[in-house]
């Protein structure tokens, strides 16, 4: 991946952000499965390489905050022993904050090479991808280096490998089969099961009141990754989750025909397409007052930049204020936001 395609992916992992949860307060603890159940595991990465588990691990250090918030709804996150691009304020939900406060951090962005290796860890879940045609995260161990220091290294193949999958994304099947496989890891298949039925429940009910609403009646859709720059705009392409939650809320992304995660484009590209609807995508900054003015701030640059006040989405105020993680990386909210996404751009058909 192109080093300025990677720094839009560093926006968009360093924290997960706040939406509606599915389930109650603590309600990952009460569904966890029995510690040993399901053992052996075996799982397998991005090029395939298999890794076996002969019973759930009791230290986990995750690779940044979308990771730790997937263990703490499992009823896991009392395994987590550090973390990399630790939640901001309000960044997880408020049953989860008080734990993920207590989390160490091990890196306030990617996790150095020799604490992540020093870290005591039996595995290092990474939403990231250290693969050579992905160009890797900063000085990342080897896999020699991870056997050494007894570390088995897993990924969330919804984001680390969404380059690789071959094709389209178009709905959360991969970022539920991250929650699966996780759940096997932790011993915690029980409750995985229960978040996915939750998740398929409110994706289905969205595809149910659009079922009618043809393809080429439904809006077309520019999601703004205002943290990766303006210089230079990055398109979210059709293998990443963006693609598909904007697909299975009713919206066309503008650029799903550019294959891979994550593309640099140009303002003319933006301009020719010229979206229906603007998503105003920033990461969390913290507090709400802080991303109400990151927003602003986006809005304010479409508005007066030459290339882009004059298109359709602008001039009629047609923008989304929705962080960039809850579109960007997958997770149990993925679905609150496929939700969102789709009631306001269809308001009269999902509630």
């Amino acid at each position: 991946m192109r080093p300025r395609a990677w720094c839009g992916v560093l926006a968009a992992v360093a924290l997960s952000a706040t939406a509606c949860g599915g389930g109650g307060p603590e309600a990952g603890e009460a569904g966890a499965a029995a510690k040993g159940s399901g053992f052996p595991v075996t799982v397998s990465d991005c090029m395939g390489a298999r890794t076996t588990f002969d019973a759930a691990p009791k230290k986990i250090v995750t690779s940044n905050a979308a990771a730790l918030e997937l263990l703490m709804w499992l009823g896991a996150g009392d395994k987590v022993v550090g973390t990399g691009f630790p939640p901001g304020k309000g960044a997880v939900p408020g049953q989860f904050a008080d734990r993920a406060g207590k989390v160490p951090v091990l890196g306030k962005t990617v996790i150095p090479k020799e604490k992540l290796l020093a870290s005591g860890a039996e595995v290092y879940i990474d939403s990231f991808s250290s693969m050579k045609n992905m160009g890797g995260m900063g000085d990342a161990p080897k896999p020699e280096e991870f056997k050494a220091a007894g570390i088995k290294h897993v990924f969330l193949k919804s984001t680390a490998c969404a380059a690789m999958n071959k094709a389209p994304r178009t709905d959360l099947s991969a970022v539920t089969a991250d929650i699966e496989e996780l759940g096997r890891i932790t011993g915690t298949s029980a409750r995985a099961a229960e978040l996915v039925r939750a998740m398929r429940k409110k994706t289905d009910g969205v595809r149910d009141a659009l079922k009618d609403v043809p393809e080429d009646k439904r809006p077309s859709y520019f999601l703004f990754d205002y943290d990766a720059g303006t210089k230079q705009p990055m398109a979210v392409c059709n293998r990443q989750v963006a693609n598909a939650v904007i697909t299975m809320a009713g919206g066309r992304n503008v650029f799903a025909g550019c294959d891979g995660d994550f593309k640099p484009v140009g303002w003319e590209d933006v301009v020719a397409k010229n979206p229906d609807w603007i998503q105003l995508a920033v990461r969390n900054r913290g507090s709400e007052e802080a991303e109400r003015k990151a927003f602003d701030e986006a809005a304010d640059f479409l508005r007066t930049f030459s290339a882009t006040k004059d298109l359709k989405a602008v001039k009629e105020g047609r923008f989304l204020r929705i962080g960039s993680e809850r579109t960007t990386i997958g997770g149990v909210r993925s679905a609150d936001t496929v939700r969102e996404i789709a009631h306001t751009l269809h308001p009269d058909r999902v509630k």
